[in-house]
Protein backbone atom coordinates (compact mmCIF):
# COMPACT_ATOMS: atom_id res chain seq x y z
CA UNK A 1 0.00 0.00 0.00
CA UNK A 2 1.37 3.36 -0.93
CA UNK A 3 1.85 6.24 1.46
CA UNK A 4 -0.87 8.21 -0.36
CA UNK A 5 -3.35 5.33 0.04
CA UNK A 6 -2.54 5.03 3.78
CA UNK A 7 -3.07 8.76 4.21
CA UNK A 8 -6.45 8.60 2.45
CA UNK A 9 -7.53 5.60 4.58
CA UNK A 10 -6.40 7.33 7.76
CA UNK A 11 -8.29 10.49 6.78
CA UNK A 12 -11.44 8.45 6.06
CA UNK A 13 -11.14 6.65 9.40
CA UNK A 14 -10.79 9.97 11.25
CA UNK A 15 -13.82 11.38 9.44
CA UNK A 16 -15.78 8.27 10.43
CA UNK A 17 -14.85 8.77 14.09
CA UNK A 18 -15.83 12.43 13.97
CA UNK A 19 -19.17 11.52 12.38
CA UNK A 20 -19.82 9.00 15.18
CA UNK A 21 -19.29 11.73 17.76
CA UNK A 22 -21.93 14.03 16.30
CA UNK A 23 -24.59 14.20 18.97
CA UNK A 24 -28.24 14.37 18.09
CA UNK A 25 -30.12 16.99 20.07
CA UNK A 26 -32.56 15.39 22.49
CA UNK A 27 -36.20 16.25 21.90
CA UNK A 28 -37.55 18.05 24.97
CA UNK A 29 -40.85 19.18 23.52
CA UNK A 30 -43.89 18.51 25.72
CA UNK A 31 -45.46 15.05 25.61
CA UNK A 32 -49.22 14.68 26.05
CA UNK A 33 -50.59 12.60 28.92
CA UNK A 34 -52.27 9.34 27.90
CA UNK A 35 -54.13 6.54 29.68
CA UNK A 36 -50.76 4.80 30.15
CA UNK A 37 -48.94 7.80 31.68
CA UNK A 38 -47.83 7.14 35.25
CA UNK A 39 -46.64 9.59 37.87
CA UNK A 40 -42.95 9.23 38.70
CA UNK A 41 -43.37 9.20 42.49
CA UNK A 42 -46.77 7.55 42.87
CA UNK A 43 -46.70 5.20 39.84
CA UNK A 44 -50.42 5.88 39.41
CA UNK A 45 -52.27 6.91 36.24
CA UNK A 46 -52.09 10.69 35.86
CA UNK A 47 -55.54 10.95 34.28
CA UNK A 48 -57.06 9.71 37.54
CA UNK A 49 -55.78 12.74 39.49
CA UNK A 50 -57.12 16.30 39.36
CA UNK A 51 -55.05 19.46 39.10
CA UNK A 52 -52.11 20.57 36.98
CA UNK A 53 -49.37 18.14 35.99
CA UNK A 54 -45.68 18.48 35.21
CA UNK A 55 -43.11 16.66 33.10
CA UNK A 56 -39.34 16.66 33.53
CA UNK A 57 -37.04 15.84 30.59
CA UNK A 58 -33.70 14.36 31.64
CA UNK A 59 -30.52 14.26 29.58
CA UNK A 60 -29.85 10.88 28.02
CA UNK A 61 -32.88 9.15 29.57
CA UNK A 62 -34.80 7.25 26.86
CA UNK A 63 -38.53 6.67 26.95
CA UNK A 64 -39.72 10.23 27.40
CA UNK A 65 -40.04 12.55 30.37
CA UNK A 66 -40.80 11.81 34.00
CA UNK A 67 -44.40 12.82 34.76
CA UNK A 68 -45.66 14.20 38.06
CA UNK A 69 -49.19 14.17 39.49
CA UNK A 70 -48.53 17.54 41.09
CA UNK A 71 -46.47 20.51 39.93
CA UNK A 72 -45.19 20.83 43.51
CA UNK A 73 -43.63 17.36 43.21
CA UNK A 74 -41.80 18.21 39.98
CA UNK A 75 -40.34 21.34 41.57
CA UNK A 76 -39.29 19.28 44.59
CA UNK A 77 -37.68 16.71 42.27
CA UNK A 78 -35.75 19.45 40.46
CA UNK A 79 -34.49 20.93 43.74
CA UNK A 80 -33.61 17.67 45.46
CA UNK A 81 -29.89 16.96 45.59
CA UNK A 82 -30.10 13.42 44.20
CA UNK A 83 -30.71 13.59 40.46
CA UNK A 84 -30.39 10.63 38.14
CA UNK A 85 -29.44 12.87 35.19
CA UNK A 86 -29.23 16.58 34.33
CA UNK A 87 -32.61 18.23 33.75
CA UNK A 88 -33.02 19.62 30.23
CA UNK A 89 -36.58 20.97 30.50
CA UNK A 90 -39.61 21.11 32.77
CA UNK A 91 -43.09 21.70 31.38
CA UNK A 92 -46.24 22.43 33.41
CA UNK A 93 -49.93 22.79 32.53
CA UNK A 94 -51.09 26.37 32.00
CA UNK A 95 -54.17 26.48 34.22
CA UNK A 96 -55.23 29.74 32.56
CA UNK A 97 -55.47 28.17 29.10
CA UNK A 98 -58.85 27.92 27.36
CA UNK A 99 -60.62 24.77 28.51
CA UNK A 100 -58.28 24.00 31.42
CA UNK A 101 -60.20 22.92 34.53
CA UNK A 102 -59.08 21.40 37.81
CA UNK A 103 -60.50 18.02 36.77
CA UNK A 104 -59.10 18.24 33.21
CA UNK A 105 -56.04 20.50 33.12
CA UNK A 106 -55.93 20.18 29.33
CA UNK A 107 -54.00 18.94 26.33
CA UNK A 108 -51.56 21.07 24.39
CA UNK A 109 -51.31 23.71 27.11
CA UNK A 110 -47.81 22.84 28.34
CA UNK A 111 -45.58 25.81 29.17
CA UNK A 112 -41.94 26.13 30.22
CA UNK A 113 -41.78 25.96 34.02
CA UNK A 114 -39.17 28.74 34.14
CA UNK A 115 -41.51 31.13 32.30
CA UNK A 116 -44.63 30.33 34.37
CA UNK A 117 -46.20 32.30 37.22
CA UNK A 118 -47.27 30.19 40.21
CA UNK A 119 -49.93 30.63 42.85
CA UNK A 120 -48.58 29.34 46.13
CA UNK A 121 -50.76 28.96 49.21
CA UNK A 122 -54.20 28.71 47.61
CA UNK A 123 -56.82 26.39 49.03
CA UNK A 124 -56.39 23.99 46.10
CA UNK A 125 -54.87 20.55 46.56
CA UNK A 126 -53.04 18.77 43.78
CA UNK A 127 -53.52 15.27 42.45
CA UNK A 128 -51.92 13.61 45.48
CA UNK A 129 -53.79 15.66 48.07
CA UNK A 130 -51.00 18.05 49.01
CA UNK A 131 -51.17 21.85 48.59
CA UNK A 132 -50.53 22.65 44.94
CA UNK A 133 -48.24 25.15 43.26
CA UNK A 134 -50.59 26.27 40.48
CA UNK A 135 -48.93 27.38 37.18
CA UNK A 136 -50.12 30.02 34.70
CA UNK A 137 -48.63 31.42 31.50
CA UNK A 138 -49.51 34.99 32.47
CA UNK A 139 -49.19 36.94 35.70
CA UNK A 140 -52.71 38.37 35.19
CA UNK A 141 -54.28 34.89 35.07
CA UNK A 142 -52.32 33.87 38.18
CA UNK A 143 -53.44 37.02 40.01
CA UNK A 144 -57.08 36.36 39.06
CA UNK A 145 -56.81 32.81 40.41
CA UNK A 146 -55.15 34.04 43.64
CA UNK A 147 -57.95 36.61 44.11
CA UNK A 148 -60.54 33.79 43.90
CA UNK A 149 -58.70 30.94 45.62
CA UNK A 150 -56.18 32.68 47.89
CA UNK A 151 -52.40 32.54 47.77
CA UNK A 152 -49.69 34.69 46.30
CA UNK A 153 -48.12 34.88 42.85
CA UNK A 154 -44.45 33.93 42.49
CA UNK A 155 -42.02 32.99 39.75
CA UNK A 156 -40.30 29.61 39.91
CA UNK A 157 -37.13 31.17 41.31
CA UNK A 158 -39.12 32.93 44.05
CA UNK A 159 -40.77 29.74 45.38
CA UNK A 160 -39.03 28.89 48.67
CA UNK A 161 -37.54 25.40 48.94
CA UNK A 162 -39.52 24.78 52.13
CA UNK A 163 -42.77 25.24 50.19
CA UNK A 164 -42.04 22.23 47.99
CA UNK A 165 -39.54 20.13 49.94
CA UNK A 166 -41.09 20.16 53.40
CA UNK A 167 -43.49 17.36 54.32
CA UNK A 168 -47.17 18.26 54.49
CA UNK A 169 -50.03 16.93 56.53
CA UNK A 170 -52.54 15.34 54.19
CA UNK A 171 -55.88 17.11 54.29
CA UNK A 172 -54.60 19.98 56.41
CA UNK A 173 -52.58 23.15 56.10
CA UNK A 174 -49.02 22.88 54.93
CA UNK A 175 -46.74 22.14 57.86
CA UNK A 176 -43.83 24.48 58.45
CA UNK A 177 -40.47 22.71 58.37
CA UNK A 178 -38.73 22.32 61.69
CA UNK A 179 -35.22 23.69 62.23
CA UNK A 180 -33.63 20.22 62.11
CA UNK A 181 -35.26 19.48 58.75
CA UNK A 182 -34.03 22.79 57.32
CA UNK A 183 -30.48 22.14 58.57
CA UNK A 184 -30.43 18.63 57.07
CA UNK A 185 -31.81 19.97 53.77
CA UNK A 186 -29.15 22.70 53.60
CA UNK A 187 -26.41 20.14 54.37
CA UNK A 188 -27.62 17.96 51.48
CA UNK A 189 -27.64 20.93 49.13
CA UNK A 190 -23.99 21.81 49.76
CA UNK A 191 -21.19 20.17 47.80
CA UNK A 192 -19.88 17.09 49.61
CA UNK A 193 -22.86 17.22 52.00
CA UNK A 194 -21.37 19.82 54.36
Amino acid sequence: MTAKARTVLLALALLGLVACRDEVAQDVSPVEVSAETLGHFCQMNLLEHPGPKAQVHLEGVPGGPLFFSQVRDAIAYARAPEQMAPILAIHVNDMGADGATWEMPGDGNWIDADAAFYVLGSGREGGMGAPETVPFASRAAAENFAAREGGRVLTLAEIPDAAVLAPVEQGGPQAAPDDDFEQRLRALSRPNGG
